[in-house]
C-alpha cells in the first residue's frame, strides 16, 4: 500500500519474500502472490477479503523509502470480528530490510499461536544472500518479470544478473534468469526460442549446484519439455519442486499442463485445481483450468471457466482467443470470430500465435478468402521473424490441406518446435490425427498415441 511509487517494487518484494517465508511452515495455509496482489492498492475491508479467500487473517502494510531509511507499517486482522491481533512499525536503516522481514514472520507465526519445531525456525531465518544490494536488484528483477512484457523481462534480466554479478552464490537470481527465459522461449515468437531455452537451462542448473530451491526445478521440468521432449525427465523435475515447496502454486501449474499435454486430463486438471486453491485469483492459473477442459473436450466446462476469468479481468487477451478456440469445436464460429478479434484489439499488434488462430477460424467457418489473407501474411512475416511451422500445419489443417499440414508439422520435428509438446490433444490439429503419419510424429516427439 505504498504511496511512493519509487519504492513499489519494494512493498512488492517484501510482500512476496513474506508470502514465501510463511509458506515454508507447513502448518500454515498462505494465499499466494498473484491473488493477493489483485488488492494492491485498493481500499479494502479485511474481513470481507478474509472471508471471500478463506482465511483467518489478513496482514496488510505500507513502506516508504527515503535513501537509507525504511519504514515499515504493518498490521495483521483478524478476519472473524476485524480485531487487531498484532501491529508494528518498523524505522530501520535499508541493510536492515532482510532482517524486518524475518522479525514479520516471527511475530505472525507467534501471534496465530503457531508451535514451531527447530526446522520451521530454521526455514524462517533462512537466507539466499547476505548482499542488501544483490537482494535489492532481485526485488526489482522479480518486479519486472511480473510483468510478463517483452520490454519488462528483458530489464529483469539485467537486475538478475545484477544481483549474481554482486553474489555469484545466489540461487534465486539464477531461478529468477531461467523464469524469465522460459517466458520468452515460449511466448516472444520473434527469438529463437531455443537459445532462449538454452539459456534457461544454464541458469537453472546453476541455481541448483548452489541450492536446491523449487522454483529452479520448476524451470528446468519446462526446459525438459520444450527443449528435449524428456517427458520423464520433466516430471521428476516438477514433482521434486513440490517436495521442496508443496505449496508452490506455479509449479502445480506447469505441472498441470504438462500432464494435460501427455494426455492424463483427471491428474492435470487435479494439479491445477491445487494451484487454484493456492491461488484463487491468479488470471494465468484460473486461464489454464479452462485450457485444460478445452484439451480433454469438456467444452461448456471450458467456456463456463473462461468467462469467469473474463469476469475477472476482461482485458487478459489470451482468454479470448482459448474461449474463440472452444467455441470453434461448439460451432459458433461468429462468436469464435469476434473473441479472437477482442484478444487482437487489446494486445494492438498481431502476435503469429494469435493472428493465426484468427486465419483458423475464418478456414474452419469456411470464409476462405479471409484464412488465405492471414495465411500469406504470416508466410512474408516467417522471412524476417520466427514463426513456428506449427502454426502453418494448424492453418492448413483448418483449410483441409492435409498434404501441406504434414509438411508443415513435419518441418516442426525436424526443427524441435516449441508448439509441437501441445499437439498430442490440442483439437485444432484434428483434421490430422486420425492419418498414420500423425501418430509416426508424435511417437518423435516422444508422447503416447
Amino acid at each position: 500500500a505504498s504511496k511512493d511509487t519509487e519504492a513499489e517494487y519494494l512493498s512488492d518484494g517484501i510482500t512476496e519474500n513474506i508470502i514465501n517465508i510463511l509458506s515454508q511452515l507447513p502448518k500454515l495455509k498462505v494465499m499466494a502472490r498473484s491473488t493477493v496482489f489483485r488488492y494492491k492498492g485498493k481500499d479494502v475491508d479485511p474481513q470481507e477479503v478474509g472471508q471471500l479467500l478463506k482465511v483467518q487473517a489478513i496482514l496488510t502494510g505500507w513502506v516508504t523509502h527515503h535513501g537509507e531509511l525504511l519504514k515499515i507499517q504493518t498490521e495483521l486482522v483478524d478476519v472473524f470480528d476485524g480485531s487487531q491481533i498484532w501491529g508494528e512499525q518498523y524505522n530501520r536503516k535499508f541493510a536492515d530490510i532482510l532482517t524486518i522481514q524475518e522479525e514479520i514472520a516471527h511475530q505472525i507465526s507467534d501471534k496465530l499461536q503457531m508451535k514451531l519445531s527447530g526446522e520451521d525456525k530454521k526455514r524462517l531465518v533462512k537466507r539466499h544472500t547476505e548482499n542488501t544490494k544483490a537482494y535489492e536488484l532481485y526485488l526489482k528483477g522479480r518486479y519486472c518479470w511480473n510483468k510478463r512484457t517483452r520490454v519488462s523481462l528483458k530489464k529483469a534480466i539485467e537486475f538478475f544478473q545484477k544481483a549474481i554479478d554482486l553474489d555469484p552464490l545466489y540461487a534465486s537470481a539464477y531461478a529468477g534468469l531461467a523464469d524469465c527465459y522460459i517466458i520468452i522461449g515460449i511466448y516472444s515468437g520473434e527469438e529463437d526460442p531455443h537459445e532462449a531455452f538454452n539459456k534457461a537451462e544454464i541458469a537453472a542448473t546453476k541455481a541448483l549446484q548452489i541450492e536446491e530451491v523449487a522454483e529452479a526445478h520448476t524451470a528446468l521440468g519446462s526446459v525438459r519439455i520444450y527443449q528435449h521432449w524428456d517427458w520423464i525427465g520433466a516430471e521428476k523435475e516438477f514433482q521434486r519442486a513440490l517436495e521442496l515447496n508443496p505449496d508452490y502454486p506455479t509449479a502445480h501449474q506447469w505441472y498441470g499442463n504438462h500432464l494435460m499435454r501427455m494426455g492424463r486430463f483427471d491428474e492435470g486438471i487435479e494439479q491445477l485445481k491445487r494451484a487454484q486453491q493456492l491461488d484463487p485469483l491468479s488470471l494465468i492459473i484460473n486461464q489454464s483450468i479452462g485450457w485444460g477442459y478445452y484439451l480433454s473436450r469438456q467444452y461448456d466446462k471450458a467456456v463456463k471457466q473462461y468467462l469467469k476469468v473474463i469476469d475477472m479481468d476482461e482485458s487478459f487477451y489470451f482468454t479470448h482467443v482459448e474461449l474463440g478456440l472452444v467455441y470453434l469445436q461448439q460451432k459458433r464460429y461468429e462468436e469464435a470470430i469476434d473473441e479472437i478479434k477482442k484478444s487482437l484489439a487489446l494486445i494492438g499488434e498481431k502476435p503469429p500465435i494469435i493472428y493465426s488462430m484468427l486465419g483458423y477460424a475464418y478456414a474452419v467457418a469456411n470464409q476462405i478468402t479471409e484464412a488465405k489473407t492471414v495465411l500469406n501474411q504470416l508466410l512474408e512475416d516467417s522471412k524476417k521473424i520466427h514463426i513456428s511451422p506449427v502454426l502453418f500445419a494448424i492453418l492448413y489443417s483448418g483449410l483441409g490441406d492435409i498434404e501441406q499440414g504434414f509438411y508443415w508439422l513435419e518441418k516442426a520435428c525436424e526443427n524441435r518446435d516449441e508448439y509441437l509438446i501441445r499437439m498430442r490433444v490440442d483439437p485444432v490439429i484434428d483434421t490430422l490425427r486420425t492419418y498414420p503419419r500423425f501418430s509416426e510424429l508424435m511417437k518423435q516427439v516422444g508422447l503416447p498415441d
